[in-house]
């Protein structure tokens, strides 16, 4: 499976009459977002701001981050199974707004939900400080229940980013990069002394508003299965789900997964990119041992020398990372890991709730217990009370100057677990 993705670099956005894409500055009528935010009348408000990088701005309460990208070639459109309809994606052309994204934030939805900082310390810790960012402030109508709340907040966001992909549509890109998966008996005839590697994408699916979709199906409804990379990229899979901010995979995590890119620049190389194998996380024993059986019986038939796994969370889920890795290790496949830390604020504390001796390769994203210090900005779009009680606050995390104390788990993508980060350890 082949796919264009063509990049259209966006260095500014603005508010104009007209909504489009002219040298490199996004330009968007304000007026039609609110009207299209609004066609759900669980929404009794609705306004967009905009935050650019190195604005006094801090975002809070942060639900998800979506890329806007369109199909312009190809079957399909963008996010399959949600806006549009269920086809098989990956292949073609599609374009992208490079360097704009589209945030949700409003009433808070779940605790587990963060902060973006556009300037500061904080901004270092989360990539998208640096773009150009599109807010939307939705606020439910009132005694509407958390998962209908958090369906609404969801399509919002994917609504607009599709609005906003469709008009690059017809626009060149300014760069275009091409992904192509080639079927298993094609790649032992193309590379028959690479070394196959194939790449376990775990996705969080432990309960009521912990969910992630593929083709607009909750995983936690889904065995353990294959998927081009390219079709990820497509918007086949999105986000739907309130874990610690920290670590969440947004929407725009797995549009641009950097496990999936870095293994396509070595792909043809050093390694033969066989194929992600995408396998949820539970909550119940027998389900978990499902999901990980199935995960090692995949990677054993399609005959892999290597697998990349990375995780979703922390706690519950470090049982599903660990089974992982003992029964794809137990096939003779070599496993490496990526994951984050809970390992207390002074760093001591075991740092996953599971271990196993098997899991001898890890790659850390960061320790999200460590304290931080976030200064007041000049501008908060949504809630800042909510410090308090998001996870990672606490009681007095919010100080009476709009400062913050709290723990690094309340920033987004701050110890993401794809390694779409800034933090590590050696």
């Amino acid at each position: 499976m082949k796919l264009e993705l063509g990049y259209i670099f966006i260095k500014d956005i603005q508010f104009a009459e007209q909504s489009k894409v002219e040298n490199g500055t996004l330009y968007v009528n304000k007026e039609d977002v609110k009207a299209l935010i609004l066609e759900d009348q669980n929404f009794k408000s609705a306004d967009v701001e905009l935050a650019r990088p190195g604005e006094s701005i801090r975002i809070i309460p942060v639900k998800d981050v979506i890329e806007p990208r369109v199909k312009v070639e190809g079957p399909g459109g963008i996010f399959p199974g949600m806006i549009s309809k269920v086809e098989t994606v990956g292949s073609g052309k599609t374009n992208v707004l490079k360097g704009a994204a589209v945030v949700t934030t409003g009433k808070i939805v779940g605790f587990q939900e963060g902060i973006i900082d556009m300037k500061g310390p904080g901004a270092e810790y989360t990539p998208f400080s640096k773009l150009n960012n599109l807010v939307l402030k939705c606020e439910p109508i009132d005694g509407l229940k958390q998962h209908e709340h958090e369906k609404a907040l969801r399509f919002a966001g994917y609504k607009v980013a599709e609005y906003l992909g469709n008009l690059a549509k017809s626009l060149t890109p300014d760069e275009v990069h091409t992904f192509e998966t080639p079927s298993l008996t094609e790649g032992l005839k193309l590379y028959p002394d690479l070394p196959r590697v194939a790449y376990v994408l775990m996705l969080q699916s432990q309960g009521l508003m912990h969910d992630t979709y593929v083709y607009g199906v909750d995983a936690k409804k889904s065995l353990t299965t294959m998927i081009y990379p390219t079709e990820i990229m497509d918007g086949a899979i999105v986000s739907g789900n309130c874990v610690s901010a920290c670590d969440k995979n947004t929407t725009y995590h797995h549009l641009n997964n950097p496990v999936i890119q870095d293994l396509f620049e070595q792909h043809g190389k050093t390694l033969n990119f066989v194929c992600v194998i995408i396998s949820n996380e539970n909550v119940y024993l027998a389900d978990k041992e499902r999901s990980s059986n199935w995960s090692a019986k995949l990677a054993e038939l399609l005959g892999v020398d290597g697998v990349i796994v990375s995780e979703e969370g922390f706690g519950n889920p470090d049982t599903d990372l660990i089974m992982n890795c003992k029964k794809i290790e137990s096939k003779g496949i070599k496993t490496v890991l990526i994951t984050d830390e809970y390992a207390g604020r002074d760093g001591t504390s075991q740092s996953l709730a599971d271990a196993d001796a098997k899991a001898n390769a890890v790659v850390s994203g960061g320790n999200a217990n460590e304290v931080i210090e976030l200064p007041p900005m000049d501008k908060v779009i949504g809630h800042p009370e909510v410090v308090d009680t998001i996870a990672g606050g606490f009681d007095g995390s919010l100080h009476d100057d709009g400062s913050i104390t709290a723990e690094l788990q309340v920033i987004t993508g701050a110890t993401n677990e794809m390694g779409f980060n800034r933090l590590s350890a050696r």
